[in-house]
């Protein structure tokens, strides 16, 4: 696995398909990741550290880990499959237990972002984006 960051985020309002970008940490690879526009919107007030009066629905996930005693260590894109990528959250329960969850990528894109925890990347993926890139 390589660490990752968001590298950027293209909303087009005249469309329902998004764009975010992720970038390895420390090197050149990036790719696109489509998503909807209500998860770009809420990725980037996060980054531009605006706030809404009610929480988000990444908002709310990320108070009820807290709430539970859990702790968000490292967001994961794990496969790319049929131009869908997935992704798991690996959480740590209070008693140290880890858990692996399944989730939409943008989901769990936007909790890290939201929570400032690590992003990773499969290298595996990396090497089929490449692929499909060029």
């Amino acid at each position: 696995m390589l660490e990752a960051e968001l590298a950027r985020i293209i909303i087009n309002d005249a469309s329902d398909q998004q764009q975010i970008w992720l970038r390895e940490k420390g090197g050149g690879r990036e790719f696109p990741i489509i998503i909807g526009l209500s998860e770009a919107a809420a990725i980037d007030r996060f980054v531009k550290e605006q706030h809404t009066q009610r929480p988000l629905t990444h908002e709310l996930m990320h108070a009820v880990i807290d709430a539970l005693g859990g702790k968000l260590q490292r967001v994961e894109v794990t496969q790319l499959k049929d131009s869908t990528f997935y992704a798991n959250l690996a959480l740590v329960s209070e008693s140290g237990r880890e858990i692996d969850v399944d989730a939409r990528t943008s989901d769990a894109i936007a909790l890290a972002v939201r929570t400032g925890t690590p992003l990773f990347v499969h290298e595996d993926v990396l090497e089929e984006v490449a692929r499909d890139l060029s």
